[in-house]
C-alpha cells in the first residue's frame, strides 16, 4: 500500500551521516588493514562519536564534529586491540570522502526538478560537509549546507533544527526533514517539521517526544511522498 503524500511541503532536509553518506564506507576502506574487524570497528566508533555528542552538549562543552571523530576513532581502536600503523589517519581522511547511498544523486535532481528546496542538516563541521558533498558530486544539488558550528551545540537540540527553518526561509511545517538516525527523526518530528525516517538500518521506533510522519527504508521513496515526479 502507498503512503499518502505529504502536505505542504516546499523544503527537504537531510541529515548527512547515514542519511546521505555511508558512515561505513571509511572502515571498508581500510579492508586491507581491518580484515574482519570492518563491523566491530564501524559500529563501536559510530556509537562512541553519537553519544561524545551528547556528552559534550549535556555538559555544555562543544567540541567541533572532527574532534569528536577523532576521539570516538581512538576509543574504538584501543577498546578493539587495533594497533596498524598509519590506519587512525587513513580511517579519519576517509571520513572526508564518504560514499553517498546509490540512490541519492537522483533523488536529489527530482527534488530539485520539483522546484523544492534541498539542503542538508549536521553535526558535521563546515570542513567536513564541504569535502563529502564535493567528493560525492552533490554540488549544485543541495542548496544550504548548514552545521552545528553555526549554534555550537549538537543535535538534538531545538536551536539545530531552527537553523534549517531561518537559512531556508520556510515555516518548520512545510519542511520535510530526512534522517536515519530515530532519535534524529524523532526530534525534529518535536520541532515541528514533516520527518520521513530512512530506517536504513531496522531500528526500532523510539519511545521519545515526536513521532516520524513516514517511515521508508530508501530514500528512493521520498520524491513519492513530497510530490516530486
Amino acid at each position: 500500500m502507498t503512503e499518502a503524500p505529504l502536505e505542504g511541503v516546499r523544503a527537504c532536509v537531510f541529515d548527512a551521516y547515514g542519511t546521505l553518506f555511508d558512515f561505513a564506507a571509511a572502515a571498508k576502506g581500510c579492508r586491507d588493514l581491518l580484515g574482519d574487524d570492518i563491523d566491530r570497528l564501524t559500529g563501536l566508533w559510530r556509537e562512541k562519536q553519537l553519544q561524545y555528542t551528547w556528552l559534550r552538549a549535556v555538559q555544555d562543552r562543544h567540541e567541533d564534529f572532527w574532534q569528536v571523530t577523532g576521539d570516538a576513532l581512538d576509543f574504538a581502536l584501543e577498546t578493539l586491540g587495533i594497533e596498524k600503523p598509519g590506519l587512525r589517519e587513513r580511517l579519519m581522511t576517509l571520513y572526508l570522502t564518504l560514499d553517498a547511498f546509490p540512490e541519492v544523486p537522483a533523488v536529489l535532481k527530482r527534488l530539485k526538478q520539483a522546484g523544492l528546496q534541498t539542503a542538508i542538516l549536521s553535526n558535521g563541521s563546515p570542513k567536513m560537509l564541504d569535502a563529502v558533498v564535493k567528493s560525492a558530486n552533490l554540488v549544485g544539488l543541495i542548496d544550504a549546507v548548514l552545521s552545528v558550528e553555526e549554534v555550537g551545540i549538537y543535535k538534538p537540540h531545538p536551536k539545530v533544527y531552527q537553523l534549517a527553518v531561518d537559512r531556508l526561509k520556510v515555516p518548520a511545517s512545510a519542511i520535510a526533514f530526512q534522517s536515519s538516525n530515530a532519535w534524529d527523526a524523532y526530534a525534529a518530528s518535536a520541532f515541528g517539521m514533516q520527518v520521513v525516517w530512512c530506517n536504513r538500518y531496522a531500528q526500532r521506533r523510539e519511545r521519545l517526544p515526536g513521532r516520524p510522519d513516514r517511515e521508508v527504508r530508501s530514500l528512493s521513496e521520498l520524491p513519492g511522498l513530497v510530490g516530486a515526479p
